[in-house]
């Protein structure tokens, strides 16, 4: 199951140094319903090695806010605490999404 990130939890979360993948979404978008399904399935896949998941920006804005996310679906990367790589704004196909999470790994 995908971790449902918060304002309260992302920043202690990608403060941990593993690797960290937010899905930024709302639920009227959809385009994020198609990648809703995937980013499940990530989470499930790589579970132990990746913390996958989504960030609603209708709960709550100050994630969405601290990194500009303007359009959503957005996926952002992060490793040792950092944000890594390009965001990926936009649905994205799960062989998409994939690659960029062994690049974490």
């Amino acid at each position: 199951m995908a971790f449902v990130f918060t304002d309260d939890n992302a920043a202690q979360e990608i403060a941990s140094g593993k690797a960290v993948v937010i899905d930024f979404w709302a639920t009227w978008c959809v385009p994020c319903r198609r990648v809703t399904p995937i980013i499940e399935e990530l989470a499930a896949e790589y579970e132990g090695r990746v913390l996958i998941g989504n960030y609603n920006v209708e709960d709550g804005n100050d994630l969405a806010t601290e990194y500009g996310i303007r359009n959503i679906p957005t996926i952002l990367f992060f490793k040792d605490g950092k944000q890594v790589g390009e965001r990926m704004v936009g649905a994205q196909p799960k062989s998409e999404i994939e690659a960029r999470i062994k690049e974490l790994l």
